[in-house]
């Protein structure tokens, strides 16, 4: 345990291998058409390419103009004929709405991990992640390839402190977070939440936020003056934005099922789980204790 809590104070990249960089030396592999049913989604893909109107526009411009960049696949795992996309899910699937029987494809020889992980960018780049789909992802990057946040920033094409206020975001509590995610909340709103420690005053300015429609102007005038309240409540307690924390942070919420939080005071702090009855309690101590 003691040595758990070491190479966690190092972060989590200090637990996890960081990955080889793709080669830029390498040859790059050739583009070739291939029939459209020969392609699989990803099975590892973090989220669905949805549906809509910004599907059915991508479909009309492929209709007019084809598939212009090619998508990336490797040969499947499991040994079956085809493919499986690692980056493009969208454009198969607009291409197929389109009508069209081939594609322009890259064929690349990935492993499991960098498989993953492109399938992961991928997913981030997308536009219609919401603040929280983002966050998330840029947490898991952060625990289970043990990138930092400029890897992740440079992985991405954004900056580093983008990347740090949206992993701040997953500090604030489940409701709050299910607010955002819903768009109820915008992300500027939810960096101005972010800025307190306390979770009761984070969900009391978000309602009246939410309640008042206000803009995140207004939101951070609340915020100043909540924010002597919320010293006076927890004077040295502070969320903490470090990625790997967060990462630490959204493991344990997918492993225990439930919502967790980790505060930092200095060099100490606290892990915190919530559970909503009697009898998730107890399904939490029986998962923690192994009985």
């Amino acid at each position: 345990m003691a040595e758990t809590r070491k190479a966690l104070g190092r972060g989590l990249h200090a637990l996890i291998p960081e990955l080889p960089p793709l080669d830029p030396t390498r040859e790059t592999p050739p583009v070739r058409d291939v029939d459209l049913d020969l392609l699989h989604p990803n099975q590892d893909q973090p989220r669905g390419s949805g549906e809509g109107p910004a599907l059915d526009e991508l479909a009309q411009s492929i209709r007019a103009h084809g598939v212009i960049q090619p998508i990336v696949v490797a040969r499947r795992r499991d040994g079956g004929e085809g493919y499986e996309i690692i980056a493009g899910e969208r454009r198969w699937r607009a291409a197929q709405r389109a009508g069209l029987l081939r594609v322009p494809v890259v064929i690349r020889d990935i492993g499991e991990t960098r498989r993953l992980e492109l399938a992961l960018i991928e997913n981030i780049q997308r536009e219609n992640l919401n603040p929280m789909e983002e966050a998330a992802a840029y947490a898991r990057l952060a625990a289970d390839f043990g990138m930092t946040q400029q890897q992740i920033a440079s992985s991405v094409g954004k900056d580093r402190a983008t990347i740090a206020n949206y992993v701040r975001l997953l500090g604030l509590p489940e409701d709050v977070r299910n607010d955002v995610a819903e768009r109820r909340l915008t992300m500027g709103h939810a960096r101005a939440l972010a800025a307190l420690t306390d979770a009761d005053v984070q969900r009391r300015v978000a309602s009246e936020v939410i309640r008042k429609d206000l803009s995140v102007r207004a939101t951070e005038t609340l915020v100043r003056q909540a924010t002597g309240t919320d010293r006076k409540r927890r004077p040295s307690d502070t969320a903490s934005g470090d990625v790997h924390v967060r990462a630490a942070e959204a493991k344990l919420r997918r492993t225990l099922g439930a919502p967790v939080r980790i505060v930092q005071r200095g060099r100490t702090g606290r892990i915190e789980i919530t559970f909503k009855s009697p009898d998730e309690l107890q399904r939490l101590y029986e998962q923690l204790t192994g009985s």
